[in-house]
Formats: C-alpha cells, sequence, structure tokens
C-alpha cells in the first residue's frame, strides 16, 4: 500500500535515511512524505502498529526486482531425466544405460527409469521386475529409489534421486 492507500489511524514511521521518526497518525505521514517529495510506503502491515517507511516507491519496487532475480539465479532446478529400458535388454546396454543414469544423477538430477513392455511382453512382467532391481542396486553407491517400481499402463517406473 502506498501514500492515500495508507488507512491505519496509528503508523510507526521510518525516514528515507532509515532513522525512525515514531508513531504518529497516517495523515501526518502522508504530510512528511509529500514534504520530502517521496511516497509513504507501508513496509509491514502485519506489525502492530503497521510500519511505514518514506521512500521514492518507483526505486523500491525496482530493489525488489533485482532481489528477486538474484535469489532466482542462485537457485537449482531439478530436472527428471528419463532413461528407457526393455525387458530383453542386454548386459552391455544394460551398462551403459546405467552409466547414462550415473551421469544424471552426479549433476543433481532425477532419474525416471521406465521399463516398456510391448505385446507379449506384457505376460512375463514379474520376471522384469529384476531389470530394475540390478539398475538401483548397480547405483546404490551413488543414488537411492524414490519412488518404488510401479506398473503404470504398459510399463513399470521407478524414480532415482542422488545420495545426500
Amino acid at each position: 500500500m502506498i501514500n492515500e492507500q495508507v488507512r491505519d489511524r496509528e503508523v510507526r514511521v521510518i525516514s528515507s535515511d532509515g532513522e525512525q521518526l515514531g508513531i504518529m497518525s497516517s495523515k501526518e505521514a502522508m504530510k512528511l512524505a509529500r514534504e520530502a517529495e517521496l511516497d509513504l510506503v507501508k513496509i509491514a502491515p502485519n506489525a502492530k502498529p503497521p510500519v511505514c517507511k518514506i521512500i521514492d516507491y518507483g526505486k523500491y519496487r525496482y530493489e525488489l526486482a533485482r532481489k528477486e532475480k538474484e535469489a532466482k539465479k542462485k537457485q537449482k532446478t531439478i530436472d527428471v531425466k528419463e532413461v528407457r529400458l526393455s525387458p530383453n535388454i542386454d548386459k552391455n546396454d544394460l551398462n551403459t544405460k546405467i552409466n547414462q543414469a550415473r551421469k544424471f544423477l552426479s549433476k543433481g538430477d532425477k532419474v525416471k527409469v521406465t521399463l516398456r513392455f510391448r505385446g507379449r511382453e506384457l505376460a512375463h512382467v514379474n520376471s522384469s521386475k529384476g531389470i530394475l532391481e540390478d539398475f538401483a542396486q548397480q547405483l546404490s553407491d551413488i543414488a537411492v529409489v524414490d519412488k518404488q517400481p510401479k506398473f503404470e499402463g504398459r510399463s513399470m517406473i521407478m524414480f532415482l534421486t542422488e545420495k545426500r
């Protein structure tokens, strides 16, 4: 809230250089802000009494936007990378997929391991669960199973995350 939007009976006022001016009515605070040719901005509406500061509102908004942008820059987004397998995968192909998953995990991403079944392969779902367990077991030094293997539609899905 700025200027005339501040309608509280009493507010704690802080000057533009950070000095506390004390508790006064919002009309008096507005008068002080106009004399300084600045805006009266409510910065802590939940305080008793609410805290208002006499500042340039445009500059204040710019500073907030800049701080928000800095915070966004520093946070890391976690992507979910997918590794697809089939029930009749060979050992060497499985090792290649494990190395690929290891690379994703070391970068800090989550890995979604999908075991896709096609046609008659759906008849041998139970024997194929071992492939996912073996996959997780070989990555157990750097990864932990986030979600256990679960059957969804024509595929079995498992999530792995990096060990902390």
